[in-house]
């Protein structure tokens, strides 16, 4: 494990984060009444736009390994996989506009990850996710982040059938919220606890 590469890490998540801020920001300046919480579709395609452009174009700068060269077979095919791989991540999320575009959040926040750092290899999905599977600190970012955004829209679910009647609780903004939250949380901690436990991760790459 480099120091290059955690300091390559840290300033992509730290740019990841930023979009997610910018998202919910910069948008005021051309549409009137902007807001998270009242025009909550709106800040979904915002912020799942922001992520994902800047997810591709930090995979290709700062990430782990340069793609296949352009052009080529490889990259083509690859592409279509990442592609269809994305659009199977979203389920049967067509069905209601709500549901569709906070299905397109979490699948920017977790699999539109995973195909930035792993491409359309299934196995190395499988790897990365069982234990002790992560060869690198990528691996590890990726793990944690992807929990953190499961989990915090898992967790964003509970006020929905409380009797509180806010407008944060009509679906999906709770569940977008604690998504976004987890994701925040995700690049925050995985830095975090990549230095904590550097000894192990390098005694590990060996």
């Amino acid at each position: 494990m480099s120091e290059a590469g955690v300091r390559r890490l840290c300033a992509a998540n730290l740019l990841r984060g930023c979009s997610v801020l910018l998202a919910a920001t910069a948008p005021r300046f051309f549409l009137d009444g902007f807001s998270v919480l009242g025009t909550p579709l709106t800040w979904l395609c915002a912020c799942s736009v922001s992520v994902s452009a800047l997810s591709v174009v930090l995979n290709a700068a700062l990430g782990p390994s340069p793609p296949p060269r352009r052009g080529s077979l490889a990259h083509k095919v690859g592409f279509l996989k990442c592609c269809m791989y994305f659009l199977m991540s979203f389920g049967r999320a067509f069905l209601s506009l709500n549901t569709f575009l906070f299905a397109v959040l979490l699948s920017t926040f977790t699999t539109l990850q995973c195909l930035c750092v792993l491409g359309p290899n299934i196995q190395a999905w499988i790897r990365v996710f069982s234990k002790n599977g992560a060869m690198s600190i990528w691996d590890n970012n990726l793990q944690i982040t992807t929990v953190c955004s499961v989990l915090g829209a898992w967790f964003g679910a509970f006020p929905i059938p409380l009797d509180w009647d806010r407008p944060w609780q009509v679906w999906p903004i709770s569940c977008s919220l604690g998504a976004t939250f987890g994701y925040l949380a995700g690049l925050i901690i995985a830095p975090l606890w990549i230095h904590w436990n550097r000894k192990q991760l390098t005694y590990k790459s060996r």
